[in-house]
């Protein structure tokens, strides 16, 4: 893959009826590129944590994608409220969201390491009551 794609996506707010439309875009473009369906499906997973993540603690965000030669790098950036605890909130389990968003069946805690478990590379910068930027890298 010579050349560099990249995708914009925003990712709107409390909005669960379009929630995954862009990380199920990147893994169809992926499977079109012809990446390993097992890279596919952990770049998937990752991406959708994420996004999930900007739509119910973000206020909705943005999601910033680059595919280049052998790697996907996805930035999901948010100007929610951060995360007041990082290594708490990597903990399987460890969920601060909403009754109302835990009865769709999301905020079950596994968000982060679910992103942690299915990226080559994750950081997570966040700033309380500034936001919260995520990077997700996974090699091909």
């Amino acid at each position: 893959m010579g050349q560099v794609i990249i995708r914009d996506f925003e990712i709107p707010a409390n909005d669960f009826t379009v929630a995954g439309e862009a990380s199920s875009t990147v893994r169809k473009l992926l499977v079109q590129l012809g990446v390993a369906p097992d890279k596919i499906k952990r770049t998937a997973i990752a991406m959708y944590e994420a996004e999930i993540n900007a739509v119910i603690h973000g206020h909705g965000g943005k999601a910033h994608v680059e595919i280049s030669g052998d790697k996907i790098t996805i930035v999901i950036s948010d100007e929610g409220p951060g995360i007041e605890d990082l290594d708490l909130a990597m903990q399987e389990g460890y969920s601060t969201a909403p009754d109302s968003i835990r009865e769709m069946g999301f905020g079950a805690g596994m968000g982060l390491p679910n992103m942690k478990k299915h990226a080559d590379e994750l950081d997570i910068r966040t700033e309380k009551g500034k936001g919260t930027v995520v990077t997700i890298t996974v090699y091909f």
